[in-house]
């Protein structure tokens, strides 16, 4: 097999199909309908305002039928933004969910899959925080699903650092590298390449890397940044969203986590949990990818990976079956019938085999009764 591609054995396979069906069920509730967008597309479809990125990460092919450039889908969330503003055309407010397998050329971390399996919940059409908090509180209640009581909810906001930018054209050239080198948290980097810039926005790039810790950072913020309104409003929606989250999870903010920053827009969150270095789930405001496909909308959401959220979860427990004989007897049959309608697993046994399953443990055998004229249950002890 490739390097980071693996097949998925039965046991970590129903976690992660049951942690799905929960999720979707539970995006169902809050009003979102499921989409299925294709494994490939053109790439100019796909990488429509995804970012560099997203590019780099794109498996690309030739079609053999039109001879242009295919794509692999690397990240589902543009080809929802493409289904919302150029297939479903609505002028309400829309929720949008997905779930399926994405592949990545390169692994995200060192034990990362490249065949990740994606799930997530997007809203198109409202700009109010009030989309950004339902976003994050369902991605908090996800990981609640999944058993997870420990996470952490990690803020931050692209429109600080853009604001900043806009104080200096020099500075606004080399966004690339501040980004690259704020992600890094590089503060010697970033010490030598803001040496020319203006005393404010230098001051300002070179204290975004040490405000990180709880919410107490945002009121350093407002005395360490400039004074300008897009700063201002960009802290306070950090506020309104830590306190929604307040009971469910720690909160963090990071001003430098720019992850996402080529085309997210608006306020972003990472979820961590006990046991996974990387962030768990990501998410945030997305408002101009749908510029590509002709229809600009206001959009947040968020996803996940399933295969790996799954690897933390504990081995599921066998789940109890009932082994029964091979045979086409009228009454047999419709007794294993009977079974299965009400719930129960029911296992044939093939002639001249025994059973062996990851997954199920025949504690019950269907057995005729002593008068050879009743099919019954029996303990297996």
């Amino acid at each position: 097999m490739p390097e980071h591609i693996a097949d998925v054995l039965p046991s970590e396979a129903r976690k992660i199909e049951e942690l799905r069906r929960q999720m979707l069920d539970n995006f169902r509730l809050y009003g979102y309908e499921l989409v299925m967008p294709p494994l490939l597309e053109y790439v100019e479809s796909l990488l429509a305002g995804a970012g560099q990125d997203t590019d780099l990460r794109t498996f690309k092919l030739v079609d053999q039928i039109s001879g242009r450039m295919l794509g692999l889908r690397a990240d589902m969330t543009t080809q929802v933004a493409r289904i919302d503003a150029h297939l479903l055309n609505r002028n309400s407010v829309t929720r949008l969910c997905y779930a399926g397998s994405v592949l990545h050329t390169r692994p995200s971390g060192l034990h990362a899959t490249r065949e990740p399996v994606q799930i997530g919940a997007e809203i198109y059409g409202h700009a109010g925080l009030e989309a950004d908090a339902e976003i994050q509180e369902l991605a908090l209640a996800s990981l609640a699903l999944a058993g997870f009581t420990e996470v952490r909810l990690d803020l931050a906001h692209v429109g600080v650092l853009r604001a900043i930018l806009e104080l200096d054209k020099a500075a606004e050239k080399d966004h690339i590298t501040i980004v690259q080198l704020l992600r890094a948290k590089d503060v010697p980097g970033l010490r030598e390449l803001t040496a020319h810039y203006a005393p404010t926005t230098r001051d300002a790039l070179l204290a975004l890397p040490h405000l990180y810790g709880d919410v107490d950072v945002l009121k350093r913020a407002r005395a360490e940044l400039p004074d300008v309104p897009a700063i201002a409003k960009a802290l306070a929606e950090l506020a309104a969203l830590s306190a929604s989250a307040i009971g469910r999870a720690d909160v963090a903010i990071d001003l430098a986590d720019l992850r996402g920053y080529q085309y997210e827009s608006g306020a972003m969150f990472a979820l961590y949990v006990p046991g996974l270095p990387n962030a768990v789930a990501r998410g945030g405001r997305y408002d101009h990818v749908g510029e590509a496909f002709g229809r600009a909308r206001p959009a947040t959401g968020f996803s996940l990976d399933l295969r790996e959220l799954a690897r933390l979860l504990p081995t599921a427990e066998r789940k109890h079956s009932i082994r029964a004989p091979w045979g086409n007897a009228p009454e047999l049959k419709e007794k294993i019938a009977e079974l299965r309608k009400s719930g129960e697993v029911v296992i044939q046994s093939m002639p001249g085999h025994s059973n062996e399953q990851d997954e199920f443990e025949c504690d019950r055998a269907l057995v005729l009764d002593d008068n050879g004229s009743n099919w019954i249950l029996k303990n297996l002890g």
